[in-house]
C-alpha cells in the first residue's frame, strides 16, 4: 500500500486550511513572469487534484500524475464537476515520470518532493521533469525545510472532522535526515463504530545546496529558492521553501 491510500478519502477535509487557491494564484503569477508563455502544465504528485483542477478552471491544459490510485480516484471525481477541460490524470510515481508530449511548466506542491528520501530517486525525478519540459519551460515546487522537519521530532498532531480523526506522531533522525510520520486514521461508520487504519510516511530534509546542485546537474539553470508564497529570500527558520528552475531555451552543448 502506498502512502495516502488510507488517507485519500479524508485528505481534502483534513487539509482544508492548506490555502490551495492562494497557492494556485502564486503559481499563476510565476507562470506569467516566465519568458515563455505557459499553456500546458504538469502537476507532479498531484494528490487529490485540487491544484490541478484550479489551474484547469483557469484555462491551463493540465496533466497530473500521482503514485496513489486512491488519491487519483478522488482527483478524477473532483475533476468531473469542472465546466471545461479536466486534467488528464496518470498513475505514475515521480521517478518513473513519462509524458507523451512536453509541457510549458511543471509544478509540485505541498512537499511532495520530500517524499523522495533517496538521492537516486530525487536526481532521477529532476532529470525526468527536465526532459518533460519544452525548452524555456519552468519548474516550480515547494519542500518542507530541514528546520521544520527537525522541529517536528517527538511531536503529536491531531486533525479531525465530524467523520474522521487523524493522529500524527513524528520522529526525526539526524543520521538519515528523515522525518517519519506514523499516522492513525479513525473513520466513523454508519453503525456508530469507528474503523482504524495505519500508515507510515517518510519525508527527507533536503538541504538547499543539494536541491540546487541536483537541479543544475539535471540541466536546469536560474535556480532560486524563496520563502513560501513569496519571492523574497527565505528566513533562517522558514518552514517551506519555493524552488524555481528553468530549462534553458537552448540546451547546453546544442
Amino acid at each position: 500500500m502506498s502512502s495516502y491510500d488510507a488517507l485519500a478519502g479524508s485528505y481534502d477535509a483534513l487539509m482544508a486550511d492548506a490555502a490551495h487557491r492562494r497557492r494556485a494564484d502564486f503559481l499563476e503569477r510565476l507562470f506569467r513572469k516566465n519568458r515563455h508563455p505557459v499553456h500546458t502544465v504538469l502537476d507532479l504528485a498531484c494528490g487529490t487534484g485540487t491544484i490541478a483542477c484550479l489551474l484547469a478552471e483557469r484555462g491551463y491544459q493540465v496533466t497530473a500524475t500521482d503514485g496513489s490510485e486512491e488519491m487519483l480516484t478522488q482527483a478524477m471525481t473532483k475533476a468531473a464537476a469542472l465546466p471545461g477541460q479536466p486534467p488528464l490524470f496518470l498513475h505514475q510515481t515521480m521517478p518513473r515520470l513519462r509524458l507523451l508530449e512536453p509541457v510549458d511548466a511543471a509544478i509540485s506542491t505541498l512537499d511532495s518532493l520530500n517524499y523522495l528520501t533517496r538521492e537516486k530517486d530525487l536526481r532521477e525525478t529532476f532529470g525526468r521533469v527536465y526532459r518533460c519540459l519544452k525548452p524555456g519551460g519552468c519548474f516550480f515546487f515547494d519542500v518542507n525545510t530541514p528546520h521544520k522537519l527537525r522541529r517536528m521530532d517527538g511531536e503529536v498532531y491531531m486533525d479531525e472532522t465530524e467523520e474522521s480523526l487523524c493522529v500524527w506522531r513524528t520522529f526525526f533522525s539526524e543520521k538519515t535526515q528523515v522525518c517519519t510520520y506514523q499516522v492513525d486514521l479513525f473513520h466513523a461508520r454508519a453503525d456508530g463504530a469507528w474503523d482504524r487504519r495505519f500508515e507510515e510516511h517518510r519525508e527527507r530534509a533536503w538541504q538547499a545546496e543539494e536541491l540546487q546542485t541536483f537541479l543544475e546537474e539535471a540541466g536546469f539553470e536560474k535556480v532560486t529558492i524563496t520563502g513560501d508564497l513569496t519571492q523574497r529570500p527565505p528566513k533562517e527558520q522558514e518552514d517551506r521553501w519555493i524552488v524555481a528552475a528553468i530549462r534553458p531555451a537552448a540546451d547546453k552543448g546544442a
